[in-house]
C-alpha cells in the first residue's frame, strides 16, 4: 500500500485524536510499516493450514459440579449496607 493511500488525519479524527504535523507524519511512517508487515503475511500460503480459534489444541477442563454448603441469606446480607425483609437494597439504577 502507498503511503499515500494514508489518510491519518482521517484516522486521527475518528480517535478523536488531534495531531501536530509532526506526529502526523511519525504516524504515518510508522502505519507505511506496519501495512508492509501485513503484505509480506498475505504473501503466506495457508491454503493447507487448518482454521483454528487457539494456536495450541485446547479442552474444556470443568470441575464436576458438586453440591456444597454456602451462604445461608442472613450470611449473604450481613455485609449489605442496607437490607430489607431479606433482600438487598440498592440505588434505583433505572428511570
Amino acid at each position: 500500500m502507498a503511503e499515500q493511500d494514508l489518510d491519518i488525519a482521517s484516522v486521527a479524527q475518528l480517535a478523536r485524536l488531534t495531531l501536530t504535523r509532526e506526529e502526523a507524519q511519525l504516524f504515518q511512517d510508522q502505519l507505511a510499516h506496519v501495512l508492509e508487515y501485513v503484505d509480506k503475511l498475505r504473501e503466506v500460503d495457508v491454503s493447507e493450514v487448518e482454521a483454528a480459534a487457539h494456536a495450541v489444541p485446547m479442552f474444556n477442563f470443568f470441575r464436576e459440579d458438586e453440591a456444597h454448603a454456602w451462604f445461608t441469606p442472613v450470611e449473604a446480607l450481613e455485609n449489605a449496607p442496607h437490607h430489607a425483609h431479606g433482600l438487598f437494597i440498592v440505588p434505583k439504577v433505572v428511570e
